[in-house]
């Protein structure tokens, strides 16, 4: 299994001034389901932020998101080590399937691949 890429998940109420200011730097708006939204570097499309007032489908907003190659070789591994599964793992209407886990440090995990073979998940689609 290998990572594709980690994303901080910064919880907010304040996407518009997000934009604005992360924009200075450089990010642009990649994706924006008016609960979450994600900035991407153009010269670095896996150098993102996202910025969410809560989660859409899940009871807690995670504190980071992991992309991996191999979701369910990942779901199998993080539940045989015995960590605490915050929500299963499952589809979501956007393409992707994703389950949270906790951390060491209690930190919420979304960790996040593809939803389909043949489906091609992008930044836009891809929290």
């Amino acid at each position: 299994m290998s990572v594709r890429r980690v994303v901080p998940d910064i919880h907010s109420d304040s996407l518009e001034e997000n934009r604005t200011f992360y924009g200075l730097l450089g990010f642009e708006e990649v994706m924006n389901h008016g609960w979450v939204m994600t900035l991407s570097s153009p010269a670095n499309p896996t150098a993102q932020l996202t910025f969410m007032t809560h989660d859409k489908t899940a009871p807690v907003a995670p504190d980071m998101s992991i992309e991996v190659d191999d979701v369910d070789a990942a779901y199998a591994a993080v539940l045989a080590s015995g960590a605490q599964i915050v929500r299963p793992l499952q589809e979501e209407e956007w393409g992707v399937r994703r389950f949270f886990v906790k951390d060491p440090n209690g930190k919420v995990v979304n960790v996040l691949g593809h939803a389909t073979p043949g489906h091609d998940v992008t930044a836009a689609d891809s929290l």
